[in-house]
């Protein structure tokens, strides 16, 4: 089942396509669809993916390409580096890649995150299109522009908007993923459900067992869901100057907590416990009932994610929270919630209220 293409696009700023496909052929037909043939391509790609999907995407994009190379780094968040950027700068100078190739992420958030910002920053900047292999970067990641790096265990610190051309989705690829990734991913979903989709919401908590067991159908209609909500977000908010931070929902604690564990839990994990925080704090503050607090947590715990973490310190959690890059003039810019459904930008938490929500993710 092939779902229409989607498009993400901005009058006189960016265009390109989303394609919803169950293989890896129908990638030549959007290479050539989108005027990108006969270049040269670098594959880009960690130690996880690999051995998984590089050979087949290679003989692909052979069909359509001038050249096409491949550059693998070691998975995982700790590798999301100015290092690993220098290593791919220096794999795409020795690859002959000019101002007219383009660079091809095939991997989870990390490789999409680390492949764009060294394609935003080559030659000062080339082309590059997106094959998110993981349910995190399809929902979530691979969509909007955002690319960039850790810095000294600070989460994405260093980057720049740069969009892709293409973005192209084998959702079979989400056969082989393990299941802890898979939940992490969820953690994105339901976010993106209680910032501005109450009946989407509803919709993935209805269908946990179908979307859990990789029902095509269920899964299909998931994924999309996600794309339109966070395409109609970039398109109106292209750089985060303001609609688009609601996407943060749940990150600044949550980015506070994966940085204090050096990264041992995953990303959709940590998001998981933020919401969970920030749904704590609204509810506090009277605009969640107790019924919808306990049905964010219910979602969590339906996709096995964590509500709870152990081994931190509150004060520690809400230092880190002060270094974020999120943070504007001093002030932590907060995303909160009004009813499922219904979130918004808050400049006034204050330290008390940060701290009551740590202390709830630490019981």
């Amino acid at each position: 089942m092939t779902e229409e293409i989607l498009q993400v696009k901005r009058s006189g700023e960016f265009y390109y396509p989303i394609y919803f496909e169950e293989g890896f052929d129908r990638l030549k037909d959007a290479i050539r669809t989108e005027g990108l043939e006969g270049r040269n391509l670098c594959i880009v790609t960690d130690t996880h993916v690999e051995p998984l999907y590089a050979e087949e995407v290679k003989r692909v994009l052979t069909r359509v390409a001038a050249k096409v190379s491949v550059f693998v780094f070691e998975a995982g968040e700790k590798n999301k580096n100015l290092n690993t950027v220098q290593q791919l700068y220096k794999a795409l100078i020795e690859n002959q890649l000019d101002r007219k190739s383009l660079v091809v992420a095939l991997g989870g958030g990390v490789v999409g995150d680390l492949s764009g910002f060294g394609a935003a920053t080559y030659l000062r900047g080339i082309d590059f299109i997106q094959i998110p292999t993981t349910l995190l970067s399809q929902v979530d990641s691979s969509v909007g522009g955002k690319t960039g790096v850790d810095f000294d265990q600070y989460k994405n610190m260093v980057g720049a908007f740069h969009q892709p051309r293409l973005v192209y989705m084998n959702m079979n690829t989400l056969r082989t993923l393990p299941s802890v990734e898979f939940a992490c991913g969820m953690g994105e979903v339901l976010k993106t459900g209680l910032i501005c989709d109450a009946d989407f919401y509803e919709y993935v908590l209805a269908e946990h067992k179908a979307i859990r067991v990789l029902d095509t159908k269920a899964l299909a209609r998931m994924i999309r869901r996600c794309c339109e909500i966070k395409a109609g977000v970039v398109e109106r908010d292209p750089k985060e100057k303001g609609e688009r931070a609601l996407l943060n929902l749940g990150h600044t604690i949550g980015h506070a907590v994966e940085k204090l564990k050096d990264f041992r839990l995953l990303h959709g994990q940590c998001v998981a416990i933020g919401l969970v925080a920030a749904a704590y704090i609204s509810y506090q503050r009277g605009l969640l009932t107790e019924d919808e607090y306990n049905k964010i947590k219910e979602g969590c715990l339906l996709y096995e994610l964590p509500i709870h973490v152990d081994g931190l310190e509150e004060t520690a959690v809400l230092a880190a929270t002060r270094k974020d890059k999120k943070m504007e003039q001093g002030q932590v810019k907060f995303v909160l919630m009004k009813g499922i459904g219904g979130s918004f930008i808050d400049h006034t938490v204050s330290d008390e209220e940060m701290l009551a929500g740590i202390r709830e993710i630490l019981k």
